[in-house]
């Protein structure tokens, strides 16, 4: 078998087709697969979630992602029906794991999941699509067998994947951790980043023996973007240090921020008086 050069050998048990070529326009038009979350583009972590796919296609600008077959539809921002055609058209595999390129929350336990569903529905010629907390489907969540998409698809003449996947649809299956949850404006990725935040602040605490109830979050956040402003940005992590040293030291947390949010806050008058006197 052929190797797929950074993933899983040609012969796998699914593809992966990745939709990543929205024109995001509540996001003004950005290229909102390429934004970062946990240090990794939005792409990426789709892409990671389907590294064991025998072809990760990626629909939309190429990017340069490793290891991918990027292809575009025809025409460009054409919307998500002839994103799929042209995605499905490369895959080989008897699966294809139908994904959104602007899923921060998504992991390759979701899908192994979704796959595992899906091999059981496939003799039927059906496929497996998650469904959110609101028991709504997810359209670009989901795993089909090829065969029927692509004959499904081919008799298709409307514009929305809804109306093309749900004769599809053998299991509605609810996965944990909101998996379905995209990007679709700055508040949706402030969310997402601030969930990677609480995930590190919990690994850490954890790490550290630590009991994350006595880490006071925003308080740090609050007083570190103060420094940021005020002072420079390499102050910042310095100061959330000497904030933690100062709290060894038995000092109230509450109190020793804010008086350093005030020296950060009065910084600029605090040197000219340091060079004055001088």
């Amino acid at each position: 078998m052929e190797a797929r050069p950074g993933g899983g050998s040609g012969g796998a048990a699914f593809d992966a087709v990745i939709l990543a070529g929205g024109a995001a326009r509540r996001l003004g038009g950005v290229d909102k697969p390429g934004l970062a979350v946990g240090g990794r583009t939005l792409a990426e972590i789709a892409v990671a979630a389907v590294l064991d796919a025998g072809r990760v296609i990626v629909v939309g600008p190429d990017r340069g992602l490793p290891g991918v077959v990027p292809v575009r539809e025809d025409p460009p921002f054409g919307g998500p029906v002839p994103a799929l055609a042209a995605g499905l058209a490369e895959v080989r595999a008897p699966l294809v794991a139908l994904l959104a390129g602007d899923m921060p929350l998504l992991t390759a336990r979701h899908v192994a999941t979704l796959l595992a569903a899906a091999t059981a529905e496939a003799a039927a010629g059906r496929g497996v699509v998650a469904v959110d907390e609101g028991g709504h489907e997810q359209w670009l969540l989901g795993v089909w067998p090829s065969a029927p998409l692509r004959a499904a698809l081919a008799g298709y003449a409307g514009r929305s994947l809804k109306g093309l996947l749900a004769p599809l649809v053998g299991t509605r299956l609810s996965l944990p951790g909101r998996p379905w949850f995209d990007c679709d404006t700055m508040d949706d990725l402030k969310e997402a980043r601030m969930n990677v935040l609480n995930e590190w602040t919990a690994l850490a605490c954890k790490e550290l023996g630590i009991d994350p109830a006595d880490v006071d979050r925003d308080l740090i956040l609050d007083l570190t973007k103060e420094v940021a402003h005020g002072v420079a940005r390499p102050a910042a992590p310095l100061t959330a240090y000497l904030l933690g040293l100062a709290q060894g030291a038995g000092a109230a947390p509450g109190e020793a921020a804010a008086r350093l949010t005030e020296l950060a806050r009065n910084w600029g008058e605090a040197t000219a008086q340091t060079l004055t006197d001088s």
